[in-house]
């Protein structure tokens, strides 16, 4: 799969955050933010390893407490010894300047700051509360995240942008000001970190909002002012379908447009839900629009009067936990495999032509048709399979397949962008 096939990403400053390359030419990286107490190391290591797993290439943490910053040294120390080397964000508000100086293992440990400029102090302790965050990154040369968020905005740049507003002769919306404001503190904060020292490439923004079209909007408009990189994501985009349709509706349209370094889906899991799930939307938004390969994906038709068995829902459902859960292992010894497809279909209509376009297709008979179910290996008819183990035979083929095409020496390997 080819990378941005229809977009030209927005020039950024390339900033490095742990193993990772964020910005420049590098591809979007994909975020997550654990949501147990980060005094908990043992449960907090467990989150961030599972969200590693998933594919989240960077883990944003919460350290709010002196019980949060005392563990995570541990977090760290507990995720190298099992492997897991996944850079940590840490997730500042209110009291970061005191974290970050007492407890300088808390500092070191992490990979990059996330600070709100709205919240990090008020009146005239803001500023040098601000630059004692930054300082500690300049000792420590750790990037940071300035993140702004129409929730906390700094209330006295609001007031004062409101204030002159109201005094032209033609004022400009409320949302409009508001929208306005964020890029504000987003940029005089940026201006004011570079002032202390801090490197263009140690700096990544975000203007965080819930509105699709207000995302839209303060991206595009930050974007044409600056080229620092920029993280994206609607900063509560809500749960199940509706949080994956706000942020898929508002993200693919300024990815298209080239905008967006590091992309979060901030879903709202449900009681007990699996927090993984925003790095698999993550995923595959980015990877159904083209822009980066990271699971084979299977396409299966919806089913219709033709379709009234359920056995090619099971099969396609089967296929595709099959593939997540083999990932893991297929990533380290099969470089490329993620830019495998597969097809699983249900009927004769679209069935063999669907089938031919993928690597591997098999397409299950419908309502009605022979019991039979021909598969197919890059565009050929191979074989027909029947009876009960189509499953474990179609699954059998699929490992041969990865096998014998993807890995060192494959002439046929293609590595993901």
């Amino acid at each position: 799969m080819s990378m941005q096939p229809n977009c030209q990403r927005r020039p950024s400053v390339a900033v490095k955050i742990g193993g990772i390359t964020l910005g420049g030419d590098a591809p979007i990286v994909v975020q997550s933010m654990t949501n147990t107490d980060t005094a908990d190391a043992a449960a907090t290591a467990k989150q961030i390893q599972q969200l590693a797993v998933a594919g989240s290439e960077l883990v944003r943490i919460t350290v709010d407490t002196e019980k949060a910053a005392e563990q995570v040294g541990r977090i760290r120390d507990r995720l190298d010894a099992v492997g897991c080397r996944v850079p940590l964000i840490g997730d500042f508000h209110y009291n970061g300047h005191v974290l970050l100086t007492k407890y300088p293992s808390c500092a070191e440990a992490l990979a990059k700051y996330r600070i709100n400029p709205g919240n990090v102090g008020f009146g005239r302790k803001r500023d040098s509360q601000f630059s004692t965050m930054i300082e500690v990154a300049i000792a420590r040369k750790k990037p940071v995240r300035i993140g702004v968020n129409w929730g906390s905005l700094d209330p006295a740049l609001v007031v004062r942008m409101m204030d002159e507003n109201a005094k032209l002769p033609n004022p400009r919306s409320a949302a409009e000001i508001t929208r306005e404001a964020l890029i504000e503190s987003a940029l005089l904060s940026a201006g004011k970190a570079e002032e202390l020292g801090l490197s263009r490439d140690q700096i990544v923004l975000s203007c965080k909002v819930s509105g699709v079209q207000d995302l839209i909007a303060v991206y595009g408009e930050l974007a044409r002012r600056c080229n620092y990189a920029l993280h994206l994501g609607l900063t509560e985009a809500g749960m199940g379908s509706k949080g994956i349709v706000a942020s898929t509706a508002a993200m693919a349209i300024l990815l298209q447009q080239g905008i967006g370094d590091t992309i979060r889906v901030s879903l709202t899991p449900e009681p007990g839900g699996d927090r993984s799930r925003e790095v698999i939307v993550a995923q595959e938004l980015l990877q159904t629009m083209g822009l980066r390969s990271f699971t084979p994906l299977v396409t299966a038709c919806p089913g219709c009067g033709r379709t009234t068995s359920t056995v090619f829902q099971e099969l396609a459902e089967e296929i595709q936990t099959y593939v997540r859960t083999e990932m893991p292992i297929w990533r380290e010894q099969y470089p490329g495999v993620e830019t495998m497809t597969l097809a699983v279909m249900g009927c004769i209509v679209n069935g063999p032509g669907e089938s031919k376009h993928a690597n591997i297709g098999i397409s299950l008979p419908g309502t009605g048709e022979t019991p039979a179910a021909p598969v197919f290996i890059d565009g050929e008819k191979v074989m027909t399979l029947r009876g009960e183990n189509i499953a474990v035979e179609f699954k059998s083929i699929l490992n041969d397949y990865v096998k014998s095409h993807y890995g060192t020496g494959h002439p046929t390997q293609a590595v993901s962008a």
